[in-house]
């Protein structure tokens, strides 16, 4: 009898284990279907929020022409505006040859060039490039100190690689000098070489070119610099010299910045002298756009209020390679809080601000592999995230998606509105050229650029707006910039 109860009660126990394992079984499948469904409504609300359909394009595009036409006529735009005097900036004509140089000055680094440019629009070819990096006691000196040591370094450079063939004697070579001004805010305002927020002055542009030349005479460098200008004026003149139809330059990497031809008389308020040019270089700070039309979420506004300069550079913070990343991962960190989408504890790494860069990014969106490995191997190597599953890895690659078009179509959306404001879209061809490594490796996000374009503008249209990368990639500006000036004046 006792043995019947003391079997009956084991038998009762393990029943009542077998019930609650279910019940613990069940609960834990409830939690992780209400986990997924939460992760995809996180997901839904950011592709809603982040849509950017043709309506909205137009806009946007309209609204940045009003803002271009204000930039042109206030004293007082939300975009700012500077134009160049005709004597320092002049854009190829595309007949230029020979071998010239240029020096693309980067936060703390700079670049020297040398390439041939064989006229008739000829490619540039036999195009020599070095990459310096300026120590930091240059960085926070004086701007003379800064340009002694970049033309010591090209007076260097030059003995290295020049053979003086195909060089006009007739004059001081001319040397192209372009500035590509530090995206982080925090080297920017620990430089004291060069005053980064004062560069819109023409005062300060000239002050910087005298020291230049001055520069290369002490080092016995033989060329002369005519203007110090953004490299993305160096862009637009490296696009005219391929194509007269080439209205304006968009730098777009780390940064975003815009450089357009713009007819002389419009453009009156920004002359610092009596030009007879028919035509005038305008550098506008696309960045600086902003528009209650630009779709926004709460991930960006997280990201502004933390960043170095809240509240400005809106439309940069967008479409960007410096902030692109930064917004992904804000959404991942929601849902690894929220959903546990990669296990109960939170991935330390994926706190850290700007981990993922947009190289990373771009890899992981253009993963074409089976099971998302790419997307596998770059969570583990940024975020120390290990053992996800390919449903994970899709949601990852589904948030660089939505991200990355929203940037792509916003970018698009001002494209169209600056040949819009120059009346070019119904029977002119116009080109625009696109320098920086979003553009030129970021294949998804090209595709997305080029496809906003095209939806806008229809079939009809859309053949008039031709969108090319630039000639001779990053810092070759300088070159053409350099040609040009050589070529106009010995015309």
């Amino acid at each position: 009898m006792r043995k019947e109860v003391i079997v009956v009660a084991a038998t009762a126990t393990t029943a009542v284990a077998v019930v609650g394992g279910a019940v613990l079984l069940h609960k834990w499948k409830r939690q992780r279907e209400n986990r997924w469904r939460h992760t995809q409504r996180i997901l839904r609300k950011l592709a809603s929020e982040c849509a950017a359909p043709v309506p909205k394009l137009w806009l946007l595009a309209n609204e940045l022409m009003a803002e271009m036409q204000s930039g042109l006529a206030s004293d007082k735009p939300k975009i700012q505006m500077s134009s160049f005097p005709s004597y320092s900036v002049s854009l190829p004509t595309g007949d230029e040859a020979g071998l010239y140089y240029g020096i693309n000055l980067r936060g703390n680094s700079f670049l020297i060039l040398k390439a041939r440019l064989g006229g008739k629009n000829e490619p540039i070819y036999d195009l020599q490039r070095q990459e310096t990096h300026i120590p930091p006691n240059l960085i926070t000196g004086e701007s003379k100190e800064l340009f002694d040591f970049i033309a010591l370094e090209l007076s260097k450079f030059i003995s290295m690689h020049d053979d003086n063939s195909g060089v006009a004697k007739l004059e001081k070579v001319k040397l192209g000098f372009t500035i590509s001004a530090p995206v982080d805010q925090d080297v920017a305002s620990a430089c004291k070489a060069i005053d980064w927020k004062k560069l819109n002055d023409h005062t300060v542009r000239e002050q910087l070119t005298t020291e230049i030349n001055h520069a290369l005479t002490t080092h016995s460098v033989d060329m002369q610099v005519s203007a110090v200008v953004d490299e993305v004026v160096g862009d637009l003149a490296g696009g005219r010299y391929y194509s007269r139809d080439s209205v304006a330059a968009i730098s777009m990497g780390m940064g975003i910045d815009v450089a357009y031809t713009e007819i002389a008389q419009e453009a009156q308020k920004l002359q610092t002298e009596s030009a007879n040019s028919v035509e005038m270089v305008v550098n506008m700070q696309l960045r600086d756009f902003s528009s209650v039309n630009l779709p926004l979420t709460e991930f960006d506004a997280t990201m502004d209020l933390e960043s170095t300069n809240p509240g400005v550079r809106v439309f940069e913070k967008l479409v960007s390679g410096m902030y692109l990343g930064e917004i992904v991962r804000k959404v991942l960190l929601k849902m690894a809080q929220e959903t546990a989408l990669f296990g109960d504890i939170v991935p330390t790494k994926l706190i850290t601000p700007y981990i993922l860069r947009s190289p990373d990014l771009a890899a992981m969106h253009q993963d074409t592999s089976e099971d998302y490995k790419v997307v596998d191997e770059k969570l583990k190597e940024i975020f120390e995230i290990a053992n996800t599953t390919p449903m994970v890895r899709e949601v990852v690659a589904e948030i660089c998606d939505i991200v990355a078009e929203r940037g792509a179509r916003l970018v698009g959306a001002t494209m169209v509105g600056l040949v819009k404001k120059l009346g070019r879209i119904a029977n002119r061809k116009s080109v625009i050229t696109v320098e920086g490594g979003l553009y030129e490796h970021y294949r998804i996000f090209r595709n997305y650029l080029h496809s906003s374009v095209w939806e806008m503008l229809g079939s009809e249209l859309s053949d008039n707006v031709i969108i090319e990368h630039s000639h001779g990639g990053s810092g070759a500006g300088a070159l053409f910039l350099a040609a040009s000036h050589t070529h106009n004046a010995h015309s």
